[in-house]
């Protein structure tokens, strides 16, 4: 059995205000710090919104990868609109499978995992057979 005084029920990882048993003082539980939210645009528009700690403008990084396209992202959106010969951004699981195999390829796996299928009984003979 827990003790109802636990320091750890009802918490939660990050958050350091009103959680800690009712009993303890405000300078026992910690000293919260001062933070900063910065904004990131990259060159499609996209935002990314991230929070440091309150620091000197030259500690805070001057660009970001983009959390939806993974282009270099800047503070005020005018660097990366500059940076337009990124061309590679993330790739999606389909784009490295097309790089790895052929359409041959595709359409033997498609048949071999059809025919997996059809043979357990999941998916009925008639449907989805070539004419």
């Amino acid at each position: 059995m827990v003790h109802s005084a636990s320091a750890f029920r009802g918490t939660r990882v990050g958050v350091t205000e009103g959680t800690g048993p009712k009993n303890q003082s405000e300078a026992a539980s910690g000293e919260r710090l001062p933070r900063i939210r910065v904004t990131y645009w990259c060159a499609k528009g996209h935002e990314t919104h991230l929070v440091f700690l309150r620091l000197p403008d030259e500690q805070i990084p001057a660009s970001w990868d983009c959390r939806r396209c993974g282009a270099p992202a800047s503070r005020d959106g005018q660097e990366a609109a500059q940076d337009e010969q990124f061309d590679e951004g993330y790739k999606s699981h389909l784009e490295y499978v097309k790089e790895r195999r052929s359409d041959q390829d595709a359409e033997d796996v498609l048949a071999g995992a059809l025919e997996k299928l059809r043979a357990s009984g999941v998916l009925p003979d008639e449907l989805l057979r070539d004419p």
